[in-house]
């Protein structure tokens, strides 16, 4: 056990950083770039934590995470009760470690931000997650017994695992369906491998295989089955739907059916899921980036991963464009510093008005236009007005548009009953998640739009109270 220090002496120590790849090795493989915290640096780090009396770092985390006592296990060097705890509100701790925005949320609410760098909470939970992976020893909570309660989880991204595994807890059969051949959504098909490592993900859904979770893949709800279908002839009691907001959106400018055009989605699909980060084991068609100019239309941390997956492929130039300046972009810091580090060039206040093709119907430019800002917008952040006369023709091979997802609307158009608003999305109960269908329940992505994985997950264990209390009660 190592001695707390005092509260001025802990505020001494200065915030550890994420040991990584050298930037020039990380631009041209798929492995991991951030290397995680050896011993030593967390318990470094541990030792900065003042032990709120009121953690806020709680109350900023969208799944409850009771960090303080998880930090105080760590600096007590309990690293395997420090995972147990971080599971008690945490299915994916592993995961959230590595692509979470903590500061935004539990660094961003950390006292110590208040004058000095908070303290490296996301750091710290992926020490714990993988130490406890490494050892082999994972300690999963304890499951009440069955209620006899049948719950069939839609999708199994972020929301769906993280409700599937509340309710199998408290002790109701579940059963998640996916569509695609491998579980996990857009951990899988979205997240690049040198983010969050695929083997990762597989092993958190392995645990909760061993919480007694069935996972059924290659099954399109909607298709396969429908949502009445599964009440009324596979004898389910709840239903929760978390879809995700995975339908691409396209500028609607000239020149998009070309060759070489695609969506983020479709990109980082073939890339990740179809595992064309491995050219030499697997033979994924995707648009050749060796040697080519690609550009990523976007700000985003999907524009991130798109663009430093086209470094990886080969390309000789890899631009982000982006309609405004750096300050409003979305993307995360950190990921904006690797994406930089490894040569992406950025070309900031610059927006498309055309592709342009050759006679074979294949990219061979865009046509852009320079920006500046002008008052904000309902955002928050100034909106980029064209300046006029000052367009050009930027020479590119391949671009990938990251400007945002839509509702799928699957479900919903064989759903007819369900409610959904103007944009597709499911309309849901802010606090229950109910949706207007009695015992469908709907969160993450669907309802809220395009969001993080965390508070997808929140979602997912907000969804799951309700429907334990439903299937409790039996009251709508």
């Amino acid at each position: 056990m190592v001695d707390k220090l005092p509260p001025k002496e802990r505020t001494k120590i200065p915030r550890q950083t994420m040991p990584e790849q050298d930037a020039c090795e990380s631009a041209h493989n798929f492995r991991e770039v951030n290397l995680g915290l050896d011993e030593a640096i967390a318990q470094r780090e541990s030792q900065r934590c003042l032990t709120c009396a009121d953690p806020k770092c709680t109350h900023g985390c969208p799944v409850g995470v009771q960090i303080r006592e998880v930090v105080d296990l760590v600096r007590e060097g309990e690293y395997l009760s420090a995972a147990a705890k971080l599971r008690e509100d945490n299915v994916l701790p592993a995961v959230t470690g590595r692509v979470c925005p903590q500061e935004n949320q539990c660094e961003g609410a950390c006292v110590l931000a208040r004058r000095f760098n908070s303290l490296a909470i996301g750091y710290i939970e992926r020490f714990v997650a993988d130490y406890e992976r490494e050892t082999g020893q994972v300690g999963l909570p304890e499951r009440a017994p069955s209620t006899g309660k049948k719950v069939a989880i839609v999708g199994s991204g972020p929301a769906g695992l993280s409700c599937a595994g509340d309710l199998a807890l408290k002790g109701h059969e579940v059963t998640v369906f996916e569509a695609l051949h491998e579980i996990g959504g857009v951990l899988i098909y979205g997240i690049p491998e040198f983010r969050l490592p695929k083997e990762i993900v597989r092993q958190e859904v392995n645990n909760m295989r061993a919480m007694g979770i069935d996972f059924q893949t290659n099954v399109v709800i909607g298709k396969t089955v429908t949502i009445d279908e599964l009440f009324a002839e596979e004898g389910y009691d709840a239903v929760f739907i978390a879809t995700g907001a995975g339908l691409p959106k396209f500028m609607n400018i000239p020149g998009e059916e070309l060759a070489g055009v695609y969506s983020a989605n479709e990109f980082l699909t073939r890339v990740n899921l179809m595992k064309a980060y491995d050219r030499d084991r697997y033979d994924s068609p995707i648009y050749d980036c060796r040697d080519r100019n690609v550009a990523i239309i976007g700000g985003g941390n999907t524009a991130m991963d798109s663009v430093r997956s086209a470094l990886r492929l080969g390309a000789k130039n890899a631009y982000i464009i982006y309609r405004r300046s750096q300050q409003e972009m979305p993307a995360r810091g950190e990921e904006v510093h690797h994406a930089k580090d490894e040569g992406v060039q950025f070309m900031n206040l610059h927006n498309p008005l055309e592709f342009l093709g050759n006679e074979d119907g294949n990219l061979t430019g865009v046509k852009l236009i320079k920006m500046e800002l002008g008052e904000a917008d309902e955002s928050g952040r100034r909106k980029p007005v064209p300046i006029e006369g000052s367009e050009f023709v930027m020479p590119i091979d391949v671009a990938v548009v990251a400007i945002g997802t839509g509702a799928n609307p699957l479900v919903q158009s064989t759903t007819p009953d369900m409610a959904t608003n103007k944009w597709g999305y499911i309309v849901a109960d802010d606090e229950t998640l109910r949706t207007n269908k009695r015992g469908v329940f709907a969160g993450g992505d669907i309802v809220s739009g395009a969001a993080t994985v965390i508070l997808a997950m929140g979602a997912g264990r907000t969804a799951a109270r309700s429907m334990h209390e439903y299937l409790e009660t039996g009251q709508w």
